[in-house]
């Protein structure tokens, strides 16, 4: 595998590393998106544009470089800093691309957002970002009915903010939140009463962790073999160690969150025996940074060395796009 200094995603190392930071008791985020799900286009036209100009977005022609309205342009640039993949720009108070923008979507690695897997990292970086993303945090970090309806999710996201987040809020917004995260993660039903333009699918309905049963019945189950791709999985990992600054973690601790740190397990919505057979798999191609053990019947993954998530991606974008040129 090729590793030069000088490759496009190996710059991206030397970039400033966004650390994420798990939500303690403090603020969320609400509204922000103006009630439109993330589309598939917005993420590869919003990183283009911002390339060219960071400030694009408080430019008063935004809409005629983004060919949508107003509020879609704005909702472009929450989605963009909600998924983690630009920063603010200390320079000319702009935005710029973060270190897993520059690996990701980079040229050489998945530009217009056509792997699979990409979607699947999209999906993390939302899910373990309490700040930014919070309905979408607490709804595969803390919500577990595998049955409900609208009304229950919207209940239960205004008990968790009542209980967790110190800012006001008003319900209508968290009722839009909470319905937002429905609309983005299933795919449209034809009674929706929605217009061509509303109605196109999120890249995150692609993924079938949510399914729409009726008009009023929702489902989000767990499942033994999610199509979760290794190098996902074994970034969220990483991630979750950085964050504990921990060495070992039970099995527990990566099912089901806590305030400390989010849970790969359930953001994935799987089973503990589809979590364990996955973590063996990554731990077969990480033996060198991660080891899987179980002592009295409870299993416990280790890190033996470092474990860098940019790593983790910038290995798995350049062996693909190495691949691709073979």
């Amino acid at each position: 595998m090729n590793t030069a200094s000088n490759s496009p995603v190996s710059a991206a190392l030397n970039a400033k590393v966004h650390k994420h930071t798990p939500l303690r008791t403090g603020n969320g985020t609400f509204g922000r998106h103006g009630s439109f799900p993330l589309r598939f286009g917005w993420i590869p036209k919003g990183l283009e544009e911002l390339r060219e100009n960071p400030t694009v977005f408080k430019h008063e022609d935004a809409t005629v470089c983004f060919g949508v309205g107003k509020n879609m342009v704005t909702s472009m640039q929450y989605w963009l800093e909600a998924t983690r993949l630009v920063n603010p720009s200390n320079s000319d108070q702009g935005l710029e691309w973060s270190s897993i923008a520059e690996i990701v979507f980079n040229e050489a690695a998945d530009p217009y957002l056509e792997d699979d897997g990409t979607i699947w990292l999209l999906h993390w970086l939302l899910a373990s970002n309490p700040r930014s993303a919070t309905a979408i945090y607490w709804f595969f970090n803390h919500f577990h009915k595998p049955t409900f309806t609208s009304d229950e999710v919207a209940t239960g996201l205004r008990d968790f903010v009542h209980r967790e987040i110190s800012s006001k809020t008003s319900q209508n917004t968290l009722k839009r939140d909470s319905a937002l995260v429905l609309r983005m993660y299933a795919h449209s039903h034809k009674n929706d009463g929605l217009n061509l333009e509303e109605s196109l699918d999120s890249p995150l309905a692609t993924l079938r962790l949510l399914q729409r049963l009726d008009v009023r019945l929702w489902r989000s189950d767990v499942t033994k073999g999610p199509e979760i791709p290794l190098f996902v999985l074994a970034f969220a990992i990483a991630e979750v160690f950085q964050s504990t600054d921990r060495q070992q973690l039970p099995i527990h601790d990566l099912m089901y969150s806590n305030s400390d740190h989010c849970a790969p397990g359930a953001v994935f919505r799987m089973t503990e025996e589809g979590l364990v057979n996955q973590l063996e798999a990554v731990c077969r191609r990480h033996h060198q940074q991660l080891a899987l053990d179980q002592t009295a019947g409870i299993f416990q993954l280790y890190k033996r060395d470092t474990l860098d998530p940019l790593m983790l991606l910038r290995d798995h974008y350049e062996f693909n796009a190495e691949r691709a040129e073979a």
